[in-house]
């Protein structure tokens, strides 16, 4: 099994292929699709831009869900949701594709960057070997070794 950095690695080169994530309160509320955007200098945090009328907005605990891009990587993070403004953040964050949805670009009174502090994490990985591929195609059954991995990392705070 990999030690925690490789995994959290892993899980960010996941990310930046495909930075989209359902992410929700730990309130009973569905959760709602968001991109993250990803500063390689905090590699514990997700952000997001979004409106401060978003059901997020009042911050709190929260999970969130990925699939990777080829349906082969899936990880589930739990932590603490919140707004945190800081304009260098946004600023270090801020692109052609935020500023779209952001008339008033990075003033916009309705703009509000949730930062997602991760706590722990859950990861599968399913990276079959081509027999259980195989099998998988033709409903042979698959043994544990051809089936892919599976982490629970407790903590991605770095050691």
């Amino acid at each position: 099994m990999a030690d925690t950095a490789e995994l959290k690695k892993h899980l960010w080169k996941k990310l930046a292929d495909s930075p989209f994530l359902m992410i929700g309160l730990e309130n009973g509320q569905h959760s709602v699709p968001l991109t993250a955007q990803l500063d390689p200098d905090q590699t514990d945090t997700l952000f997001f831009f979004t409106g401060k009328d978003n059901r997020l907005a009042p911050g709190g605990k929260a999970m969130a869900q990925f699939i990777a891009k080829g349906h082969d990587y899936f990880a589930c993070l739990a932590g603490d949701v919140r707004i945190d403004n800081d304009f260098a953040q946004i600023d270090k964050l801020w692109n052609k594709h935020v500023e779209a949805w952001f008339p008033g670009g990075k003033d916009d009174p309705n703009l509000a960057l949730l930062r997602f502090d991760i706590e722990s994490a859950e990861l599968w990985e399913a990276d079959m070997s081509v027999a259980g591929m195989v099998k998988m195609l033709f409903g042979g059954k698959i043994k544990g070794d051809e089936e892919g991995s599976h982490a629970v990392v407790e903590s991605t705070a770095t050691s």
